[in-house]
């Protein structure tokens, strides 16, 4: 072997290994990765179904390079969420509709919490304004 190291080795420094593991597709939540059939083999449910989430525009996974549906596990765990809404009774025009205003409602109360920080900002800046120079 003449001093070489097997590719199988572990390195000598675990810090090389953990920030090589970090960045791992697996590690990003929205990383495309699993596919129909995974899916609906961890969810126990019909292939058919998710696909039909797309058709409706419930669940909108992307597409590999081959046009197949890829699903991140943000998009698995909004296919779950979905089904507890059907399970509960509700069509998946309705879901979309409900997926769509908590989306809504979600970015305003963002956009408020950036409003209350400024105006907590502009506040402390007259009130630092407003005192007499010492």
């Amino acid at each position: 072997m003449g001093g070489r190291r097997s590719s199988l080795t572990a390195p000598e420094n675990p810090d090389i290994v953990v920030s090589a593991m970090s960045s791992l597709p697996i590690d990003d939540e929205f990383a495309p990765l699993f596919t129909v059939g995974q899916v609906a083999s961890m969810l126990e449910i019909q292939q058919a179904f998710l696909r039909r989430l797309d058709e409706f525009r419930v669940v909108r996974p992307s597409r590999s390079a081959g046009g197949q549906r890829r699903y991140s596990r943000v998009e698995i765990t909004r296919v779950q969420y979905v089904l507890e809404l059907v399970d509960s009774g509700m069509t998946l025009s309705a879901i979309r509709r409900i997926l769509e205003l908590e989306k809504r409602l979600a970015s305003l109360e963002a956009e408020c919490d950036a409003l209350r920080a400024a105006v907590a900002e502009r506040d402390a800046l007259i009130a630092r304004l407003a005192r007499p120079n010492r």
